[in-house]
């Protein structure tokens, strides 16, 4: 009973304090937080973070990080208003931005893979480069439109569905695509194998560089996209603007690595992450607390996220090694039969030709066999 408690508060915990707050704020703050005003405020100005934070979490899948969002978000919102002020058409603007920052996303996935270089200093390097590519763009001077957008490309974020803002759509649509990817897909299943032990991985035949390349495409296309909602949003264009979304990016991406799946990072846990963050912000920059709080909320979050991320990873090995341990004991237990002769295989136990099983990841991280 203690530890389905336990199982629940893992896997729910945030989803719960987020509701928390929205009712301690909501009391605290009757005429303005619990307000449909505040809601669609609060889903439109998150969107682009949650899109990012959507974006870092798939290299965290494979066990690498892409510090480059940031960088590649304020290039693709800078290119993307250059190319509708040159008279493109707003929606070949767009899908040519998302086009070349997957481009930089296999670039990326290049340079760890085959160049062997630390994800870290990989993608910190390209970044730089990216933020340098912005700055010969711009000229280190803001983007300023001499005339109107395209109503079309405004409307690419300043629009709704009723009370939900389109943002929170497109939102909601990139984290269902991801979750369906990486939970039911073999390619989501290879990508957690490759988190787990590359090695391991490669071992039973997956494409480690292979999946990795995929994952920085996909990871820069999604920041791709947000950063022509950005462009859509600003109508102005700041090559500094992406580096004050890179932080919130991971703080999501990591805390959201504590619920739903606890253990590994999964797009609702993900989603939910940035919502509790945005309520949390939300409630306290209403109760008037001062401008450095929400960079010490950000960067205390961050510290937590990693040390729940880091617990929820060790008891998740922890338990897979005490079911490897109790599988052993049964199987040695049934294979001594009387006056020492051996025993059929219980019926429970897997036959080599099942292939490797994967205890450590009972959830659904199956391990592909050799057949």
């Amino acid at each position: 009973m203690k530890k389905n408690a336990s199982g629940v508060v893992g896997t729910y915990g945030l989803p719960l304090l987020a509701v928390v707050l929205i009712a301690v704020f909501s009391i605290a703050l009757p005429q303005t937080f619990p307000t449909s005003a505040n809601v669609s405020a609060i889903l439109s100005n998150n969107a682009i973070p949650a899109l990012l934070a959507l974006g870092a979490m798939i290299p965290i899948a494979i066990g690498k990080f892409d510090l480059s969002i940031g960088y590649g978000l304020g290039l693709a919102h800078v290119l993307a208003l250059k190319l509708v002020i040159a008279g493109w058409p707003w929606l070949v603007a767009s899908i040519t931005v998302v086009l070349a920052l997957a481009l930089v996303g296999v670039i990326n996935g290049l340079l760890v893979e085959f160049g062997q270089i630390d994800s870290f200093v990989a993608t910190l390097g390209s970044g730089t480069v990216l933020y340098a590519i912005t700055g010969a763009i711009t000229g280190g001077a803001r983007v300023v439109p001499g005339g109107s957008l395209p109503t079309g490309f405004v409307y690419l974020y300043d629009t709704a569905i009723g009370p939900v803002p389109i943002v929170a759509v497109y939102v909601a649509v990139v984290a269902a695509v991801l979750w369906v990817v990486l939970e039911r897909f073999p390619v989501g299943r290879y990508f957690y194998v490759i988190g787990s032990s590359a090695r391991a991985a490669a071992l039973v035949g997956i494409s480690t560089r292979k999946y990795a390349i995929c994952a920085f495409a996909l990871s820069a296309s999604v920041t791709g996209f947000a950063g022509v909602l950005l462009a859509s949003q600003q109508q102005v264009g700041n090559p500094s603007v992406g580096m004050d979304y890179l932080l919130p990016a991971f703080v999501g991406a990591l805390l959201g690595s504590t619920a739903i799946r606890p253990g590994r990072v999964n797009a609702i846990g993900t989603v939910v992450a940035v919502i509790t963050l945005a309520v949390g912000l939300a409630g306290i920059n209403q109760m008037g607390a001062d401008f450095w709080v929400t960079d010490l909320f950000n960067g205390v979050t961050l510290l937590i996220a990693l040390g729940l991320a880091g617990f929820s990873a060790r008891r998740k090995v922890a338990a897979g090694l005490g079911a490897s341990r109790q599988a052993m004991r049964e199987g040695a237990g049934s294979d001594a039969g009387p006056g020492g002769s051996s025993a059929s295989p219980s019926a429970g136990a897997p036959s080599p030709s099942q292939g490797p099983v994967d205890q450590d990841n009972a959830d659904g991280a199956i391990v592909p066999d050799r057949r």
